[in-house]
């Protein structure tokens, strides 16, 4: 089975935020309080608490603009989080529903037609490796089942770094 790692937004996507920067919209985003139910944060991959401010953004998790580059709303912390680190473990934000829509993307960042399902959270795992083992697929999005807002990415688990060649030395 394909090895997986749960990726959140950039941190250089939400250091430009909290910079006064503009959403992908080229508007500033906007600022929310929560009230603690409803509110995941893209970057720390957690809700935001109750009382907590946030931002309310139009994000695009795609490069350049093109026919697929899905843009939609999503949340931030208003003030500076810790980036979401534990990328083999299913994030915080994907126990908040009972299934989310699971989609696999192209390297030129296409979908790839028939990849998308609403998926339950336990399964997640297992259908992004299924996913990510097929010629083709170069990552995984996951977003709302019912909103279709980004949650977050998946990739291939990177492989630990081999040993060059002639480092080891026999005894």
């Amino acid at each position: 089975m394909t090895s997986i790692q749960f990726s959140a937004m950039p941190t250089s996507d939400a250091e430009a935020l909290w910079n006064g920067g503009r959403d992908a919209y080229g508007r500033l985003p906007e600022t929310l309080v929560s009230d603690g139910d409803g509110y995941p944060c893209r970057h720390c991959l957690a809700n935001i608490g109750a009382g907590e401010e946030l931002l309310v953004l139009a994000y695009r998790p795609f490069p350049d603009l093109q026919p697929y580059a899905e843009t939609g709303p999503i949340f931030l912390h208003k003030q500076p989080c810790r980036r979401y680190a534990a990328r083999e473990v299913l994030p915080p934000v994907l126990t908040t529903s009972p299934n989310f829509i699971v989609r696999g993307y192209s390297d030129n960042d296409r979908i790839v037609y028939g990849t998308g399902a609403v998926t339950p959270i336990e399964k997640i795992p297992a259908y992004a490796a299924e996913l990510l083992a097929r010629p083709g697929i170069a990552y995984v999005h996951v977003r709302s089942a019912r909103n279709n807002c980004y949650q977050c990415r998946i990739d291939k688990a990177e492989a630990p770094a081999l040993a060059e060649a002639g480092a080891f030395v026999s005894p």
